[in-house]
């Protein structure tokens, strides 16, 4: 998966009236002028730093349920190039291999996104509108179904992708290496930064017995003027969760809509 794609979901897609998502626009492909970026190999990307990414994911692997509130800030640019941030929350509770509602607040938008296994409904209850489809038997499918259909791509899909052992991402790196030491909210964490194709990224992560991802950051490379999305990242492991958890029932009034079709 392109993170510019994931940085687009952070930002201006899933835009409603409809409750249609607009797939973010393609990076052109190179040209005489304007060449391939290299392979990543040994001497680019670094051992200790490759061996962190594979720890992480290697235990999120192992998570079977988790609760996340992330405190996000994502930069909007304007048409003269400025470069404008917006903060927000989003709260997760994912189930896998099915299962998830993710609640997201912002300063522009406030939205919710459910998965019971057998339905997808994204919710705008500001607008009181609502559209539910039918989804795929996992959260990687219907990850895949929303975006390919509906251009729809949710906020920090990598936390379900990182875990997943066909994410290209690892294959894909043409720099990483190890920055240092830090401390996340009173948490001790190492930070690698990584480049790919066509976006910058770090991830700060937990040094105990508990390789947890605390803070993501990614820099879209395509935009000149290298808007970013940073998350804050505070975990709650293994919940105990109902179906009803992730069963949508709209409120009294609420609107149903058609989910249109980004690519039909």
């Amino acid at each position: 998966m392109s993170s510019v794609r994931t940085l687009a979901a952070f930002g201006a897609g899933l835009a409603l009236m409809g409750l249609a998502g607009t797939a973010p626009a393609q990076q052109s492909a190179p040209t005489a002028q304007q060449p391939a970026p290299p392979a990543a190999t040994a001497a680019t990307v670094a051992p200790d730093a490759l061996q962190a990414l594979d720890k992480m994911t290697a235990y999120l692997r192992t998570l079977q349920s988790f609760e996340l509130q992330a405190q996000t800030t994502r930069d909007l640019v304007t048409q003269d190039g400025q470069r404008v941030q917006l903060d927000g929350v989003t709260n997760y509770k994912v189930r896998r291999p099915a299962g998830f509602v993710i609640e997201v607040n912002s300063n522009d938008r406030k939205r919710t996104f459910y998965y019971d296994g057998k339905q997808f409904t994204l919710f705008a209850p500001q607008l009181g509108y609502y559209s539910t489809v039918d989804a795929p038997p996992t959260n990687i499918q219907v990850l895949d179904k929303i975006y390919d259909k509906f251009g729809i791509e949710l906020p920090l899909e990598d936390l379900f992708r990182w875990n997943d052992p066909t994410n290209p991402r690892r294959d894909t790196l043409t720099s990483g290496f190890h920055v240092g030491p830090a401390t996340i909210d009173g948490v001790e964490t190492e930070q690698y930064a990584f480049r790919g194709p066509d976006a910058d990224w770090q991830v700060w992560i937990d040094k105990g017995d508990k390789p947890l991802p605390r803070k993501v950051m990614i820099v879209d490379r395509t935009d000149p003027a290298m808007p970013a999305y940073t998350a804050r990242l505070n975990w709650k492991l293994n919940p105990t969760f109902a179906d009803a958890d992730f069963t949508f029932k709209p409120a009294p009034g609420a609107k149903s809509i058609r989910l249109t079709a980004a690519n039909p």
